[in-house]
């Protein structure tokens, strides 16, 4: 039997040819497999992945609605601006580019060098700057630096209306003043836009593009008269000089509508900086401030007498004597301490005076003798009725409702309140009264803005509260008592040249903490033309000096300056000053 041929061996060579092939034929086999899965069987999924990764969102801030003044003057607007922003990842050299950015922008390098050790994909450096210098710090290509625009609020009229306007924070969120009562109103509704990015975060030309626009916030129309404010606020500057006081608030009033045409404060507040003159913190005292008015409270008690027929300006009291005594020893030098003993300013005989002298000279004693004499409870509903003791309902944040301390129990109150002691009141409290009488006895709610504005041209229009306080012809006699006052009493420094004044002045002890100091609150309230007031004003200094620490020295002054220029810019013309 033949033997078979032996088997013929492959060659190692061709074994591991044919491995290596079969290796790569199996590679070949999984990528073009996952290819397939790639491309075809999930490569929506892979796209809409891919695209996620470099489409990026950021949120539109709206305009911030712009408020007015009455005649379409900007008090507070929205303007363009930039913001220089890092993506931390992407920083060639943090050192660098922090001291680069505040070299041009001239903003802090520390606040930058934590926003970007803090990490993440965005941190502020420079915001809100002008796009001018931003450019030129987008120009020098720092990586890693980028640029958006981003909305800033700026004040055209600065710190001459910064205590009713108020201020936003660094994202346009309104802190105080009407920017943060009409917030809702002046926020707007932000929008949305999401675009393609390349990894350095520059977008893609021609990428997917999706924006949902801001709607901008409504505009806010107010009350003010930008031209009286600054002489209102010019002239509580000076008056504060003149006194050496440390604070002065003006109100001016428009008698029969209610409309606040200018509120002003000294020292002034920035805006921008949120810092007053003297370092001191915001606040509108003409507004949140309470003082113990002193004699302009008189009106009321007047009012009080008039309305209720107790008195008639013509009759007599009988034995007014220089200081009255409530409390036995109150008067007594050796204990002069005890509350209850109450003094004009300047000593006098007792002598006989008539109820329109006792007003036009100012007499403590005869004020409060009439006061005796009233019809019970009748003193504290008319200041009531006046607005005392409750706020006025200002749309402004924070007012302050005042006080009306009359225990039944107490036997000085009366006699204090009656001369403007143990009441509690603000500024725009003060000529919200003297308007009622200004406008035939009708007290009418002040206000600062007359409408809203929304984004399509439909207004929302205030309408104020009104009341009856006193009848037409109680309101007619103390405007002519009021004129008085100016002509011949403690109020000469008010007169204005070729026009009828009537006015209070007022001096009250300063209360601080519940304790009487040395220190006193000086005002002057009045109207003008006395036959038909248009205007009411009210000033208030804060501590003036033992010198001109009345009213009649130191607030009439402004009182006149102010009046004038509202009489002129209402277009008011001169009527003569004859009685």
């Amino acid at each position: 039997m033949a033997a078979r041929p032996a088997a013929k061996r492959l060659a190692p060579e061709r074994v591991r040819v044919g491995l290596l092939g079969l290796v790569l034929l199996l590679a070949w086999a999984g990528l073009g497999a996952r290819l397939f899965e790639v491309q075809v069987v999930r490569a929506s999924e892979f796209a809409e992945l891919g695209l996620g990764q470099r489409m990026t969102r950021k949120t539109l801030a709206p305009d911030r609605g712009t408020i007015f003044d009455r005649d379409g003057e900007p008090l507070a607007m929205t303007v363009e601006a930039r913001t220089i922003y890092a993506v931390p990842a992407l920083l060639a050299d943090a050192v660098y580019a922090t001291q680069m950015v505040s070299a041009y922008t001239g903003k802090p390098v520390e606040p930058m060098r934590n926003a970007i050790e803090k990490g993440g994909n965005f941190a502020y450096m420079a915001r809100q700057i002008d796009p001018d210098i931003a450019q030129l710090v987008m120009d020098l290509g720092l990586p890693g630096v980028f640029m958006i625009n981003e909305p800033k609020r700026v004040y055209p009229a600065a710190s001459i209306a910064s205590h009713v306007v108020g201020f936003v924070d660094i994202d346009g969120k309104g802190l105080e003043g009407l920017e943060f009562r009409y917030d809702l109103h002046l926020t707007g509704t932000p929008g949305e836009v999401e675009f393609e990015r390349d990894v350095s975060g520059t977008p893609i030309p021609q990428g997917q593009l999706r924006e949902i626009p801001a709607v901008p916030g409504d505009d806010v129309v107010t009350t003010i008269d930008l031209p009286l404010q600054f002489a209102a606020a010019d002239a509580c500057s000076r008056a504060m000089e003149a006194s050496q006081a440390i604070g002065c608030w003006i109100v001016v009033l428009h008698a029969e509508t209610g409309e606040i045409l200018a509120m002003a404060g000294a020292p002034r507040f920035d805006p921008v900086t949120r810092q007053s003159a003297d370092g001191s913190a915001f606040t509108n005292f003409a507004v949140r401030g309470m003082y113990e008015p002193g004699s302009t409270q008189k009106l009321v008690t007047m009012a009080t007498a008039l309305d209720t027929g107790t008195f008639r300006p013509a009759d007599v009291i009988t034995g007014v004597a220089d200081q009255l005594e409530i409390n036995a020893g109150a008067c007594d030098e050796s204990d002069d301490d005890i509350f209850g003993c109450y003094r004009d300013v300047n000593k006098h005989e007792t002598i006989n005076m008539t109820v329109q002298e006792i007003f036009t000279k100012s007499s403590n004693v005869g004020t409060i003798k009439m006061s005796q004499r009233l019809p019970a409870g009748s003193l504290v509903e008319y200041m009531e009725r006046f607005g005392l003791g409750a706020p006025t309902g200002v749309d402004y944040s924070g007012e302050a409702a005042g006080a009306v301390r009359i225990d039944p129990g107490c036997t000085t109150c009366l006699a204090s309140a009656a001369i403007g002691y143990s009441v509690a009141v603000t500024s725009l409290q003060m000529a919200a009264a003297f308007a009622a009488i200004a406008n035939d006895g009708v007290w009418t709610q002040p206000y600062l803005t007359s409408a809203t504005v929304d984004v399509n041209g439909r207004l929302s229009e205030f309408v104020p509260k009104t009341r009856r306080v006193v009848k037409a012809e109680t309101a007619w006699t103390i405007r002519q008592l009021l004129s008085d006052v100016v002509l011949e009493g403690t109020g000469t420094a008010a007169q204005i040249p070729g026009y009828r004044v009537g006015g209070k002045t007022g001096t009250a002890e300063k209360l601080v903490n519940g304790v009487y100091t040395d220190q006193n609150m000086a005002s002057f309230v009045g109207m003008a033309p006395i036959d038909d007031p248009k205007v009411v004003v009210a000033v208030l200094i804060d501590e003036p000096s033992y010198e001109t620490r009345y009213g009649g020295i130191s607030a009439a002054p402004a009182f006149a300056e102010v009046m004038e220029a509202a009489l002129h810019r209402l277009g008011v013309a001169p009527s003569g000053t004859e009685q």
